[in-house]
């Protein structure tokens, strides 16, 4: 038989068989005035019979792979043929398949040296295509699994299950993070010229980390059955200066009618990632295995220090540790997060006015200009002098204590008067949002608890997606597990194969 007998019976079988019942279906759509939707749905199964009647004559082209007796490898050695023709299962957008293949080794029951048809094929090494896989990933990177089962039966007429896309998921991340450390920077010509780094925590819900049950399936007060464990987000971009005044940030936070905001600059080449606790190859903690990643990325982005760089953080004192620790720049310029200043002067403004006053809104905003002039210590004194003046009581004064030891202790981060003259960021809205829908947004919806192997492989996926180089990360692990998968594939390249095979 011809290798291209298959396809010259699917041409017969599309122009006796399918074309014609395409027409008569379309013919009966007009005279009997069918709703386009429904339209559109029979054509799409007929798509998808075409698609699979396409794929099985394209295996059938193949054979079983049967190149012979024996076969010599590039060491040298001959492995022969094995007696029995080996199944395969092969699931594709088309449905799913059985290909029987020729295998080659040494004796039956040991590991196959060589199957053709999977090297002619380069099949992947789960039995999902890897076009399934792609759209199956991407779609869980936003959509819970048992949701991408949903969404691919519509559009597929294809199950699976849950399992299978939780493993199919775990699998795919695995070269995430080689990916990530031989990926090149970006083109210079791409890029802003402020390179901005920031970072922050956000918690992860992990089944079964907490403590066990007692007696009856109890636990002890006040413990949980499963605990959050502390996902460290960081992010590395760069984006053009955009200088402004105090004035136009204050109109902006409150929304001035007359206030006419200028075109922005958007953020280059925006790099997320993010990390739980790891264990292997020894422990380190999330904040550790981030700055550490943060510090790699600088060292591509802005190799000889000659673009300002800048580090954006809330008050968490470990990031700013983290970054002394890892991120040696000292010319780097570190600013503290206005929005987590502002919280601090609404909360101000209530302890001395009370919630309902109507000056509160007055006091936030004069406050507010004033640290934005670069007048931090004059808003403390202020704080501290309206607290006697005011005879509040020890709770309020010790809640005001906190937040004028805040702001001392972060007064050489609120430069922000330099900053806005420079052009800097001053918020960290990027990792803000990052946090939000990174790990938010997918790994605590309701009734979500994820093992740390899993919540991890999602995080990578989700990261690679939302830095936008999810297609470049698919073509990277395909060909890196082709790679390993048949270092042989040559040996059945070309039109010479189809002259051996059965």
């Amino acid at each position: 038989m011809s290798f291209a007998e298959p396809l010259t019976v699917l041409k017969a079988e599309l122009l006796q068989a399918i074309v014609p019942e395409l027409i008569n279906q379309l013919l009966d759509a007009v005279q009997k005035a069918t709703p386009i939707h429904e339209v559109e749905s029979d054509l799409w199964a007929t798509v998808l019979k075409i698609g699979r009647l396409g794929l099985d004559a394209f295996l059938k082209c193949h054979g079983t792979g049967d190149v012979g007796p024996t076969v010599t490898l590039p060491d040298g050695q001959e492995v022969r043929r094995l007696e029995a023709v080996h199944a395969r299962r092969y699931v594709s957008i088309f449905g799913a398949f059985t290909l029987s293949r020729t295998v080659y080794g040494t004796r039956a029951g040991q590991a196959a040296a060589l199957v053709p048809l999977d090297n002619r094929l380069q099949l992947p090494a789960s039995v999902f295509s890897y076009l399934l896989q792609d759209w199956d990933q991407a779609l869980a990177t936003e959509q819970a699994f048992g949701q991408v089962n949903e969404t691919i039966a519509r559009m597929l007429r294809l199950n699976q299950s849950v399992d299978s896309l939780e493993g199919m998921n775990r699998h795919m991340a695995e070269d995430v993070t080689t990916f990530r450390v031989l990926r090149p920077p970006p083109p210079p010509a791409s890029e802003g010229e402020i390179v901005v780094v920031t970072a922050d925590g956000k918690g992860v819900v992990i089944r079964g980390q907490g403590t066990p049950t007692l007696c009856g399936g109890q636990r002890p007060a006040g413990q949980r059955a499963n605990q959050k464990r502390m996902a460290t987000v960081g992010a590395v971009y760069t984006v053009d200066p955009y200088a402004r005044s105090a004035e136009d940030v204050v109109a902006a936070l409150f929304r001035d009618p007359d206030y006419q905001p200028v075109l922005r600059p958007v953020p280059q080449n925006k790099y997320l990632w993010a990390s739980l606790p790891q264990t292997e190859p020894q422990a380190q903690s999330s904040i550790d295995v981030v700055f550490a990643w943060l510090e790699e990325e600088l060292g591509k982005r802005n190799p000889d220090g000659q673009r300002p760089t800048v580090y954006v953080c809330d008050g968490q004192e470990a990031l700013w540790e983290a970054r002394k620790l890892f991120l040696l720049d000292e010319e780097a310029v570190e600013i503290l997060d206005l929005l987590h200043v502002t919280p601090r002067l609404w909360e101000a403004a209530k302890l001395l006015h009370g919630v309902g006053s109507a000056a509160v809104v007055p006091f936030v905003r004069a406050r507010l200009q004033l640290v934005l002039e670069g007048k931090v210590e004059t808003v403390i004194r202020g704080l501290r002098r309206l607290a006697v003046d005011r005879a509040l009581g020890k709770a309020k004064r010790k809640a005001l204590q906190r937040i004028c030891h805040y702001f001392r202790k972060n007064r050489r981060r609120m430069r922000y008067d330099d900053y806005l003259r420079q052009g800097y960021p001053i918020a960290s809205g990027v990792i803000e949002g990052a946090c939000r829908h990174l790990v938010k947004d997918r790994l605590e919806r309701a009734g979500m608890h994820w093992t740390l192997p899993g919540a991890q492989a999602m995080l990578d996926l989700r990261s690679v997606y939302l830095s936008g180089e999810w297609q470049a990360y698919q073509s990277y692990r395909i060909t890196k597990e082709l790679e390993r998968l048949y270092p042989h594939r040559h040996l059945v390249a070309g039109e010479a194969f189809f002259a051996l095979a059965v």
